[in-house]
């Protein structure tokens, strides 16, 4: 009888109450034939939409009709998309290029339908719009803002260009994510046990483990993000850090000996795209466009705040790299290289703290951890977490219900551990919304994606703290996406919410991760059981600042660039690209990098996510999650009232509420920035961070 890494016969698992995909059944082709379907569907009802239904039950009615579309859709491509992110394969990603242009015909067609555009806008001033729920009112204003958005008032030519562009720009994209991927698969260096030194145990069986995958009987060293890190922290020889940081930085460029993944024309091209759209529909730039349908209210505002944000971030940089180059010095080494920096940050880790991350990973064995989290969720919201049986498309995926009161009212899948064919990073998305359909009410499911280092042999995955937060992030999003109470698929759970406050839930949820009192649920020794003892506890919890300001620094680069780029008319050339980011570090960064950093080539997040224009809102929404949580501290960490005004007010309401609303209802007040600062350690206040 097989038995999961938990150790318990998983044929015991009840099956899972909730309607889920048979991924052990699905055929790529049929998957494909009902995408199509779905999408011929879509396009044969706004073909017969001629004009605005006459009365307003047949205009409500019709509303309906576009949120069961968007509905049916995001359950057939939700899969598919799915899939080629955690499976990547040749004909996973066949299908679903092939199907790219017909959705984003689809799409732009929905968005500059004028007949329906003109029906969302009637119900609007009509006076049957005051008798609808909130929910639906927000739905109806955030659509029509959208169609704005979308080119609903173009007309003749623009309007056909402007459906060039967005066809255009979702091929690219997709360009942009794989090209990343391929680079990174594509490089693999064996390694010699003199280059293995100074590696810790569970590293070198890692990379082990990645040779065997590839036929060797030596240790290899890949670009997937638990090798990568292994070496870059751990590795004496300095050479073999030179080497990878530069396969590392140099991935999908023109600086890399892989030339076919180069991704310096997709680039240009993006950001000649998305700099003529916004034009077309009236901006001045693409920054512009970006931050119409964001909480904060204009580019110069996010720019100020990112600026003034380094400004408190710069004092204890400049003293954090100071103190990294002193410790390299100790060893030799006359000049920090960008190689040098996360080697001597851990030995200064362990030289300050006492706190080596590799002594910490028994404590935190996967299994353990997840059971924590459970425990955490379920004392602040009072629900229940269940693990059931279900169709997963890999192995070692599990899936869950969340019960509140006996009821079950959203599941999800863990697909925690890195492998080959999955995209580097972690993510949630929502495969299923909470929506009100004419069988009733269905669940919200969704997907929570990590690339943690995965189980070796038959012991369990054992994980740094980072990737105990990293885990509380991506179950901050799960969270909001299934506690909705919104019955309206464009605004429940993270449907409708501006992008610079999604982050909140997720940011939110990391605090927990940091809380002794968590801490002790969440730990346990692999071998003696024992939860995390007081020093190791203590270590960690001194060594939570460490390096803040380099790391907000960072960030603040990033987000700057990435504004940068985007406001910036005409849209610019590889080379200029890369010149606005020098320019950006001379003026923000304290950590070294070298000319041949292409970093740009791979920043996926703008290129290939959502966040263009918009990577500052991890910075935004970390003020709004810093600022809820100060309400935890003061009221107690697991006051379960708190727990559940938290969940009434934010969690619950999707896009019902505007987020600066959301926030008002939860704080009372306004956010501030003092308690970001305080989390950060740059402030000296009584209470504890």
């Amino acid at each position: 009888m097989f038995k999961d890494e938990y150790g318990k016969n998983t044929m015991t698992l009840q099956q899972a109450t909730l309607p889920v995909p048979q991924f052990d059944q699905i055929q790529l082709a049929d998957l494909k034939q009902q995408i199509e379907q779905t999408i011929q569907n879509g396009q044969n009802f706004l073909n017969q939409l001629k004009e605005v239904p006459q009365n307003s039950e047949a205009q409500l009615a019709t509303l309906t009709e576009v949120d069961q579309l968007e509905n049916n859709m995001s359950e057939s491509w939700g899969i598919l998309s799915h899939l080629n992110a955690v499976m990547n394969n040749a004909e996973t990603r066949e299908v679903y290029q092939s199907l790219l242009p017909s959705l984003s015909e689809y799409y732009t067609q929905l968005g500059q339908h004028t007949a329906l555009y003109q029906t969302y806008q009637q119900i609007h001033d009509s006076s049957i719009f005051q008798t609808l729920s909130e929910a639906q009112q927000s739905a109806i204003k955030l659509a029509l803002r959208d169609f704005k958005l979308s080119g609903v008032a173009l007309q003749g030519e623009a309007k056909k260009r402007y459906a060039e562009i967005s066809a255009r720009l979702s091929q690219l994209s997709s360009d942009f994510s794989n090209h990343v991927l391929d680079a990174t698969q594509a490089y693999f260096k064996p390694l010699t046990e003199a280059q293995l030194k100074g590696l810790p145990q569970s590293s070198v069986e890692l990379l082990k483990q990645y040779g065997q995958q590839r036929e060797l009987e030596q240790a290899v060293a890949t670009l997937d993000f638990p090798a990568y890190f292994a070496i870059m922290t751990y590795a004496d020889d300095r050479e073999l850090r030179e080497e990878l940081y530069k396969a590392y930085v140099t991935r999908a460029s023109d600086q890399s000996d892989k030339t076919e993944f180069d991704n310096t024309p997709v680039m240009e091209e993006i950001l000649s795209l998305r700099q003529e759209m916004a034009q077309l529909l009236g901006f001045n730039n693409f920054a512009e466009y970006s931050l119409a349908s964001k909480m904060a209210p204009d580019v110069e505002t996010v720019h100020q705040f990112l600026v003034d944000l380094a400004e408190h971030a710069r004092t204890p940089a400049l003293a954090e790299i100071a103190e990294l180059k002193s410790i390299a010095q100790q060893d030799g080494i006359e000049e920090l290289k960008p190689w040098d920096a996360t080697y001597y940050s851990e030995k200064l880790k362990q030289q300050q703290f006492n706190l080596s991350q590799e002594a910490l990973k028994p404590y935190f064995p996967a299994p353990k951890v997840v059971q924590g989290l459970f425990q955490i969720v379920q004392r602040l919201y009072g629900i229940q977490i269940i693990e059931r049986q279900a169709p997963v498309w890999q192995d070692d995926v599990r899936y869950f219900e969340i019960e509140d009161q006996g009821q079950v009212v959203g599941g999800f899948y863990f697909d925690l551990y890195a492998r080959n064919g999955k995209r580097g990073g972690a993510w949630m998305s929502g495969f299923r919304s909470r929506v009100q359909t004419a069988n009733g009410l269905q669940k919200p499911i969704c997907y929570m994606v990590c690339n943690f280092t995965p189980p070796i042999g038959n012991q369990p995955a054992l994980l740094t703290h980072d990737e105990v937060i990293t885990l509380f992030h991506e179950f901050g999003h799960g969270l909001h996406h299934m506690l909705t109470e919104v019955d309206n698929i464009s605004v429940a759970g993270t449907h409708g919410v501006a992008w610079d406050a999604v982050e909140l839930p997720s940011q939110f949820m990391e605090f927990w991760a940091w809380d002794n009192e968590s801490l002790d649920v969440l730990s346990e020794h692999t071998e003696t059981k024992q939860t995390l003892p007081q020093e190791l506890l203590s270590a960690l919890l001194n060594a939570r600042f460490f390096q803040s300001g380099m790391q907000t620094l960072r960030q603040i680069e990033f987000a700057l660039f990435d504004l940068t780029i985007h406001r910036q008319t005409p849209a610019l050339n590889s080379q200029q690209i890369q010149e606005t980011l020098n320019d950006i570090r001379a003026k923000f960064a304290v950590v070294p990098t070298v000319p041949y950093n292409r970093f740009q080539h791979s920043f996926s997040h703008i290129f290939a996510g959502g966040y263009a224009a918009g990577y500052y809102s991890y910075k935004w929404a970390e003020v709004l999650a810093s600022d809820a949580f100060d309400r935890f501290e003061s009221e107690g960490i697991f006051n379960t009232e708190t727990g559940k005004e938290f969940r009434k007010f934010i969690l619950a309401v999707g896009g019902k509420d505007t987020a600066l609303d959301a926030f008002r209802n939860f704080r009372k007040r306004e956010p501030k920035i003092d308690a970001l600062l305080r989390h950060q350690g740059w402030t000296n206040t009584d209470k504890t961070a």
